[in-house]
């Protein structure tokens, strides 16, 4: 099952882990720097998306973040 609880943490580790200020990953997302600071609080979830975006401007798996692996079906 997937919870959102380990979605935002891990999503906030990658965001946190990129080396990518808050500033300019939503400038490269054409969001607001409040809507990352709101993922990385876990205050809100992403559309898909960007949760897609997300993923392709860190170099993410979205499998890893969705705490989804072929073993764990």
């Amino acid at each position: 099952m997937i919870k959102s609880n380990k979605i935002h943490q891990k999503l906030a580790e990658a965001i946190k882990n990129s080396g990518i200020s808050q500033s300019e990953l939503a400038r490269r997302l054409n969001l607001s720097q409040s809507n990352i600071s709101h993922y990385i609080k876990g205050d809100k979830m992403p559309s898909l998306e960007t949760f897609a975006n997300l993923c392709a401007v860190l170099d993410l798996d979205a499998n890893d973040i969705l705490c989804k692996n072929l073993f764990n079906q």
